[in-house]
């Protein structure tokens, strides 16, 4: 019996590289995010400095350059910061819809494995069949032969 051969096995490797790019992408839109949310800590950490030195400076009294400058600088910051929040928004937006098709790419994938699988198994089956047809042949013509022997 000739060797198994899968007809949609180019459509699966064809599918399988899709979601294996889609996975790739999406793991670079996750580390995106990834470094998109340590930059905003670092902003809310550098705020918070900003915020500490101006109310040290307000107990210790201070020109009102100082503090219209510290008020300049966390009110810059607090845009700052906003700004790339909204810039995150947009990032775990595109991961969400990356992620999405990521699945449907393996459920797509999946369809073309199973379908192989099944296909595999029925061929086994058949593999199988034939041996046992083979088996009975051989042993049925070996039982003729040694009675046509017996009685010659």
């Amino acid at each position: 019996m000739k060797r198994f051969q899968y007809r949609l096995e180019t459509v699966l490797d064809y599918k399988t590289q899709v979601l294996d790019n889609l996975k790739t992408e999406h793991a670079a839109i996750m580390q995106n995010v990834n470094r998109k949310q340590e930059q905003i800590r670092g902003l809310k950490r550098e705020l918070t400095g900003y915020e500490s030195e101006f109310d040290q400076i307000k107990t210790e009294g201070a020109v009102i350059e100082n503090y219209r400058l510290f008020d300049m600088c966390i009110g810059r910051m607090e845009k700052i910061i906003d700004e790339e929040k909204e810039n995150l928004k947009v990032l775990k937006k595109q991961e969400s819809e990356k992620k999405q098709e990521v699945i449907e790419a393996k459920v797509d994938t999946s369809r073309y494995e199973k379908l192989k699988d099944r296909k595999l198994r029925e061929y086994q089956r058949m593999v199988a069949k034939a041996d046992e047809m083979f088996i009975e042949e051989f042993v049925s013509s070996a039982a003729i032969r040694m009675r046509h022997q017996h009685r010659g």
